[in-house]
């Protein structure tokens, strides 16, 4: 027992000032892990171009690393060689990152996302071939709702490294309707009832103002193209709507909407009858 007590008062005597330090550097260093953390969630809600989700990131990744410095700091204090240390975390790290590449990658476009926002939460967007109302941005996927409310989750990474046209993000929408007239209607009076379709929906905008011109003459019509502007949350309802009142108006002042057809001429004379009237 005397050996034992004997050993004990050596190690407290030898490394007593040692654990006290460690001690007083974990404390203090998760002290500061905490208001590191604190500080940097804070700076994040500050800022309109940070979502939270990205906040809570940063927050975190900052009190991960500074726990990490306050090991090796206590390590270094007991003697222990940090140098190799760190080279073992080091290549741990490196084999990590490389059996979960295609995860980080993902995370790295989910901040790239969070940060930059190209889209936010509600735009309907068509990203990586899919189109849908974004309902969530987390660091791993994207959660679209397609126009049938069919849950689709998209990786980042391919969100983030692929076209992404967002319908949502102006204020205001084209609408091209194209109808095509016979050749033997009159065109300013096409003209004149497109035109007064279009005046006669307040949905319609002024400025920019509405167009109606020949866009093409087709094979088996004049087509009219129809250009009109809105409110993107009309853009639907409108286009719909104007199919509609466009077909009733040129009915009722008798503009025909042909179907497609092919004229033939036959070389020679009239063509032969039909086998059975050719029989008979």
């Amino acid at each position: 027992m005397e050996n034992v007590k004997d050993n004990v008062i050596g190690l407290i005597a030898t490394y007593g000032l040692d654990i006290v330090a460690a001690i007083i550097i974990l404390i203090v260093g998760l002290m500061v892990a905490r208001w590191a953390q604190r500080f940097i969630a804070r700076a994040c809600t500050k800022s309109p171009r940070i979502e939270e989700t990205l906040g809570a990131f940063f927050a975190n990744l900052t009190y991960y690393a500074v726990v990490a410095v306050v090991v090796i700091a206590v390590m270094a204090r007991f003697g222990i060689e940090t140098t190799s240390l760190i080279a073992v975390f080091g290549a741990a790290g490196l084999a990590i990152g490389l059996a979960l590449q295609g995860t980080l990658s993902n995370i790295a476009a989910g901040v790239m996302l969070l940060l930059f926002r190209p889209f936010k939460v509600g735009d309907f967007v068509e990203v990586a071939g899919i189109a849908g109302t974004v309902k969530s941005i987390t660091l791993f996927v994207t959660e679209l709702a397609t126009g049938d409310n069919i849950q689709v989750l998209a990786p980042n990474g391919q969100v983030w490294g692929t076209c992404v046209r967002n319908f949502s993000h102006h204020d205001t929408r084209r609408i091209d309707c194209v109808i095509g007239i016979a050749y033997e209607d009159n065109i300013d009076q096409a003209f004149d009832s497109a035109q007064a379709v279009v005046d006669g929906d307040n949905r319609v905008l002024k400025d920019p103002a509405p167009m109606v011109a020949v866009s093409e003459l087709g094979d088996s019509s004049v087509n009219l193209t129809i250009r009109v502007w809105c409110n993107a949350g009309d853009y639907w309802p409108l286009r719909f709507g104007l199919n509609k009142s466009l077909k009733e108006r040129f009915d009722a002042d008798s503009i025909s909407i042909p179907y497609p057809q092919r004229a033939l001429h036959f070389v020679g004379g009239n063509p032969a009858p039909p086998i059975s009237a050719a029989n008979d």
